[in-house]
């Protein structure tokens, strides 16, 4: 019996991932975004498309085995500007798709993206799903809502999860993340005009999208799930400059200086996050497969080919 999976922002970044996961792995997948059509990725795998702003309404009605939902507003920084609209927008999804299931008895399983930028710093820089959080950002304050409303609605017989993965990069990412940036100006480097750069000694844990995509699609799969809460990531950190070495040998320039730009140094930036896995891989089998090295090489190829 083919499995239905529907995906929410099924046009992003992450989303576009999940929807050709599904469909190689044999799942009929039903695709949500807030656009008109959906995008040329989106449509060769999806069955169905609904185009729907999810902040107004939950718009399936029939039965289905699983969603991942990945919509709602995104990005730390944009936050700030319009904290009350990150933090209703967010929770209105929430709410809608909750009460849709409730009223019409459906149990899929829901897997519900919440993020690794939850957590407070520790000494260490490794965090696990008992450790703290805190609210530094309205996005953050909006994630953590959203996991709350996770536990309610599970406590109304919903069968939920939330997912907190970490950066993830990798082919399709648009600008305002790290390799992308960096990439760009890597490209437009000349001898003379040295690239503007934040704090590129921060160290970080990035994870593959496509593992990423794996990770929320073996969530969604699985006959039961021990916790209601688990981290997607690698375990391991890299610095904005190990990054940027990759870019440059990939793209053959070692011409070009690199100059900080104050305006991009984050106050109280942690020297190191990473997270800790542990869950996931011990319960599920779960391992992230492509090194960070070729998630930057990928990328670079598939914004070549684009560009072409």
């Amino acid at each position: 019996m083919t499995r239905t999976i529907v995906v929410t922002g099924a046009n992003g970044f992450v989303g576009s991932h999940v929807v050709a996961q599904a469909a190689q792995r044999g799942m009929s997948v039903w695709a949500i975004g807030r656009e008109r059509e959906p995008s040329a990725g989106v449509s060769a795998h999806a069955d169905r498309y609904f185009s729907a702003d999810l902040a107004d309404e939950w718009p399936v009605r029939d039965a289905v085995d699983a969603v991942v939902h990945l919509a709602g507003l995104a990005a730390v920084g944009p936050s700030f500007a319009n904290p009350q609209r990150y933090i209703e927008i967010n929770s209105r999804i929430m709410t809608h798709l909750g009460e849709s299931l409730l009223e019409s008895g459906a149990r899929p399983r829901l897997v519900v993206v919440s993020s690794g930028a939850v957590y407070a710093p520790t000494p260490s820089g490794t965090v696990d799903e008992t450790s703290a959080t805190f609210a530094s950002s309205p996005y953050v304050v909006a994630k953590l809502l959203v996991e709350q409303q996770c536990r309610y609605y599970a406590g109304r017989g919903l069968d939920v999860l939330a997912a907190r993965p970490f950066n993830h990069i990798g082919p399709g990412q648009s600008l305002g993340f790290i390799v992308p940036d960096l990439t760009a100006a890597v490209g437009q480097a000349t001898a003379d005009a040295p690239i503007r750069v934040g704090n590129l000694a921060a160290r970080r844990d990035y994870t593959d999208v496509r593992d990423v995509a794996s990770a929320y699609l073996t969530l969604a799969t699985a006959p039961s799930h021990a916790h209601d809460l688990y981290n997607i990531s690698t375990g391991a950190s890299q610095s904005g400059e190990d990054i940027l070495r990759v870019i440059g040998e990939t793209l053959g320039r070692n011409d070009f200086g690199v100059e900080i730009d104050p305006a991009r140094i984050r106050p109280n930036d942690p020297p190191r996050i990473a997270g800790d896995s542990t869950r996931l891989r011990e319960e599920f089998g779960w391992v992230p497969t492509i090194p960070w090295e070729q998630s930057v090489r990928d990328y670079i190829a598939a914004t070549d080919r684009s560009s072409a």
